[in-house]
Formats: C-alpha cells, sequence, structure tokens
C-alpha cells in the first residue's frame, strides 16, 4: 500500500509540478529575453510555468525587446508581476482581427488574460493589424488587474475591458485607437493617462452593468488627438446603463460640442450614466453638452 501511495504522489508532482521549480535571477525573477539570455525567450512560455493559484507574488521580468506572439494568461494565473525592462522597449504584438478567420472582437486579442491580482508594468501591447475593423490589443477579465505605465495601441477596439465583475486600475497608461477604443463592462479607474484619439469617432463604449454602480472613471487624463481630428465624442453607450465619468482631464477643442452619443438609440439616454466634473482645455464647454448626460 505504501508503494500505490508514493507512486500516486509521484504521479501528482509530475502533472502539476511542485510551484518551486523554475529558474530565476538574483533579483528572485523569471527572466524573458526574445535573444535569448533569459530563462525564456517568449512572453508565453513564462507564463506557462509559472501558471497557479499562488499565495506568494512570482515575477517575471521582460528584457526589451520584439515578442511577436499571442499572449494568454489563464484563470489559474494569480499573484503575479509581468514587468518590462521599459514601456516602450517591450512591446508584445499580434496582428489578429475580427474578420480574420471568424474570430469575432473577442478573439481578435494579442493579449487576454483571465486570471486575478495581476499587476503589469512598463509594457506595450499592440494590435498591429491596422485599420481594418475591430482588432484588440487586451482583453481583460480578470479581477483586481493593474496596469502601470503601459502603452496600449492599435485602432478600433484596442483595449477591451471584459468581465463584469472586473476591477481595473490604469496608472499612467497612454492609449490610443479610434473607434470605441476602450470599452467593455468592467469597473476601470484611469489616473494621470493619455488617451489619444486617431479619427473622428468615439473614445469609450462602456457596457456598464446596471447594478454596477460605476464604470469608467477618468481621473487627471490628458485627452490628445491627430491633427485631422475634429469631431470626437468622449463615449456612447454600448449597452443600456453604460457608465463613464471624466474627472479633473484636459479637454482639446476636437471634442465634440455635444460630448456624448446615443448610439442611435434614444431609449439609452435614460440610463445612461455620464458626467464631467473641474475638467479644463478648450473641450471642456459643458453648456453645449447633450442635455440627457
Amino acid at each position: 500500500m505504501r508503494h500505490i501511495f508514493s507512486s500516486f504522489i509521484i504521479l501528482l508532482a509530475a502533472a502539476f509540478g511542485t510551484g518551486d521549480a523554475w529558474a530565476v535571477d538574483e533579483h528572485g525573477r523569471i527572466v524573458v529575453a526574445a535573444d535569448g539570455t533569459g530563462d525564456y525567450k517568449t512572453v508565453g512560455e513564462a507564463v506557462r510555468k509559472v501558471r497557479g493559484d499562488f499565495d506568494t507574488p512570482v515575477t517575471i521580468f521582460v528584457k526589451n525587446g520584439i515578442y511577436k506572439e499571442k499572449l494568454f494568461i489563464n484563470a489559474t494565473v494569480n499573484n503575479l508581476l509581468l514587468e518590462g525592462e521599459s514601456a516602450d522597449g517591450v512591446v508584445i504584438t499580434y496582428g489578429d482581427y475580427a474578420s480574420l478567420n471568424n474570430l469575432g472582437t473577442s478573439g481578435s486579442y494579442t493579449a487576454k488574460v483571465e486570471g486575478n491580482n495581476i499587476t503589469f508594468k512598463n509594457l506595450t501591447f499592440e494590435n498591429s493589424a491596422g485599420p481594418v475593423g475591430p482588432a484588440v490589443a487586451m482583453h481583460t477579465i480578470g479581477d483586481r488587474l493593474r496596469f502601470v505605465n503601459c502603452r496600449f495601441l492599435g485602432n478600433q477596439d484596442t483595449l477591451y475591458t471584459g468581465g463584469r465583475n472586473g476591477r481595473l486600475c490604469f496608472e499612467g497608461c497612454y492609449i490610443e485607437g479610434t473607434t470605441d477604443f476602450i470599452f467593455g463592462s468592467a469597473t476601470a479607474l484611469f489616473s494621470d493617462c493619455h488617451i489619444h484619439g486617431k479619427a473622428d469617432s468615439y473614445i469609450t463604449a462602456a457596457s456598464t452593468a446596471s447594478e454596477n454602480p460605476v464604470g469608467y472613471v477618468f481621473h487627471r487624463c490628458k485627452i490628445t488627438t491627430a491633427p485631422e481630428v475634429s469631431k470626437l465624442y468622449l463615449g456612447r453607450p454600448w449597452r443600456p446603463y453604460a457608465s463613464t465619468f471624466f474627472v479633473e482631464c484636459e479637454l482639446p477643442a476636437s471634442i465634440h460640442p455635444a460630448g456624448w452619443h446615443n448610439w442611435g438609440n434614444q431609449a439609452n439616454e435614460s440610463t445612461a450614466r455620464y458626467g464631467e466634473y473641474n475638467c479644463t482645455g478648450r473641450g471642456a464647454a459643458r453648456d453645449t453638452r447633450a442635455g440627457w448626460a
């Protein structure tokens, strides 16, 4: 019986790992380097190695380089810090888009995060497909996700904040796009971020659940646009009860005077929760805003 039990334990260890079998550097980090000088050459390889619901935080350090990969962080990943050497120097990029092989918007991501309690720092997430319709750079599903000094590059649907119970924090990040380039159902705080509109379109398309008290809050953010942009809306409701607020933000003259759009559905006007407080800049004139905001 003892032999059978010992064999069973060995099989379990082989199947699930011992939890501490990865190599680390002198700082206790797993290192990723595209040039082969680290423990792994791709971010995905390192993430798959550490998947598991850990009590002790695990750090993956990514050296500068271009990482052409479709990154998926599944729900078993918890307590992870994914830190790049520099935000401009670490670029995770892929070129899928919604109409390619019927991927749909949800499948067009460069990076998708289902895990919880994860911090991303000094990283760029790029969808390189170009102006071809929906093409997501980052798709979040998990809860308590924090992004510090990260960049999100794309066009339509750059940042997909999915997961209606997800809570997200973006600190000092850069986010660019064309249409609805920040969209989804999560609750998200954008603090001291740079938001850049590349076309006459819409910054946000929230789909906040009716039971959630708040959706998007942009606090002390700077909004800029490409030179040719003249009519950029702050948001339109992807679903009823969409919630988006701009607080103490700098708004350029290219913000549409109405500020908000009802997505062609007047019923949205009675449920959308939109607002601005103490914003500055030539686009902050409240007297021309949509009366239902």
